[in-house]
């Protein structure tokens, strides 16, 4: 079935409903990572859409309990009991990017706790949102292998969203998603103008009274280049970022270790 860039749930999006606390769960893409925000640390989807959220009702307590590098279970583990304390209104999930990164993948593991989570957030009174990743064989050539995990994970995010009432911003159903000039040099994450366009694909999932689809119009043509350009920059990525990423992987490490959350209370958003 094909739903387009707004997936399960939008339906509920055509009643708005003012929020009062959003907390956001999840890994490095929640976090922000790499949207800079110009004093040390980041910025990203979330942070933008609670930003909407105040602009288009006024005030919104908001946390961010999001660490690089968490798995799923991890994000279950760690954030949900504190997530559901804060007996949110609004809350955003999205893990199991690092799950399908990994050396061995258990989907329906994963899945079993993200529909676990979904759960007891609508339980708890909140109203879900969610977004499904896009492609990335076409920004990381070598993430072919991983493309079918993915799309089967999107699937089941899909399918366990309708049973439970979550929204889902379907953003592997945009083409551009995929676009190389909406990531970051990592390849991993969005760059600062990838995380603006998820924040409004959500907010348009959400119902915000200034939400519309500009967020899908079709970037402009990107300028050719050479086979010379391309090799070169593989060469910079992977010296830069894959190898760094596989030595610490080897060592059975993560760049979350020792991080904590950037926002771990309800504050005002200002």
């Amino acid at each position: 079935m094909n739903r387009g860039p707004l997936g399960a749930g939008t339906a509920g999006a055509d009643r708005p409903r003012r929020f009062a606390r959003y907390v956001a769960l999840g890994d490095s893409s929640t976090e922000g990572l790499d949207d800079p925000d110009g004093r040390g640390g980041y910025r990203g989807w979330a942070d933008r859409l609670a930003a909407r959220v105040v602009a288009t009702q006024g005030g919104l307590l908001y946390a961010n309990l999001a660490v690089r590098g968490r798995r799923t279970r991890q994000v279950r583990d760690e954030q949900l009991a504190p997530a559901l304390a804060m007996r949110p209104d609004l809350a955003t999930l999205f893990a199991g990017t690092n799950d399908a990164v990994a050396r061995r993948f258990d989907l329906d593991a994963v899945v079993a706790d993200l529909e676990a989570m979904q759960r007891a957030l609508v339980a708890g009174g909140a109203t879900v949102l969610t977004i499904t990743l896009p492609d990335p064989s076409r920004v990381l050539p070598w993430a072919r292998g991983i493309a079918p995990r993915i799309a089967a994970l999107n699937e089941a995010v899909r399918a366990i969203s309708a049973a439970h009432g979550v929204l889902v911003a379907d953003l592997a159903a945009w083409p551009d998603a995929s676009d190389p000039r909406l990531w970051s040099e990592d390849r991993l994450h969005a760059n600062a103008a990838g995380h603006e366009r998820i924040a409004a694909a959500l907010a348009e999932a959400l119902g915000l009274p200034d939400a519309d689809v500009a967020w899908r119009e079709p970037l402009p043509p990107a300028p050719p280049a050479s086979r010379f350009q391309r090799l070169a920059a593989d060469f910079t990525w992977a010296r830069r970022f894959l190898l760094p990423w596989l030595w610490r992987h080897a060592r059975g490490r993560s760049s979350g270790d020792r991080r904590g959350p950037k926002r771990p209370a309800l504050a005002p958003v200002t």
